[in-house]
């Protein structure tokens, strides 16, 4: 059974930093999506499986990167400059696809439990 666990989300002021971690059973390419309340969950960036090529929402470039260790299977997402707009639960995703299409919800087979990312202002 794969599993996806995440941690590292919290309260931050507007302008701070925090590194959210993804422990993954299965090793594929991974994404991350955030939901905000009352809007549908968006794509925020996306890894493929030996972690050579990334990819990232507009609304993000320059500010969070996604990487990953396989060796302890975990994905990480390192989120910088954050806004009041950041607020939302983080969820990372597993496909079993290529990563040839990588920002629908529905190109991702598992989810993780999410963790709450909370920005100030």
């Amino acid at each position: 059974q794969v599993q996806l666990v995440e941690s590292g989300g919290g309260l931050v002021q507007a302008g701070g930093s925090l590194r959210l971690s993804c422990a993954a059973s299965i090793r594929t390419f991974m994404g991350w999506f955030r939901q905000a309340s009352g809007k549908e969950r968006e794509f925020v960036a996306g890894i493929t499986r030996g972690g050579a090529t990334t990819y990232y929402a507009d609304s993000v470039k320059g500010r969070f990167t996604i990487s990953r260790d396989n060796a302890k299977n975990v994905v990480y997402l390192q989120v910088n400059t954050l806004k009041p707009e950041d607020t939302a639960v983080y969820y990372c995703a597993a496909t079993l696809g290529s990563g040839s299409s990588y920002d629908r919800t529905d190109d991702y087979r598992y989810w993780g439990q999410g963790t709450q990312v909370t920005v100030s202002s």
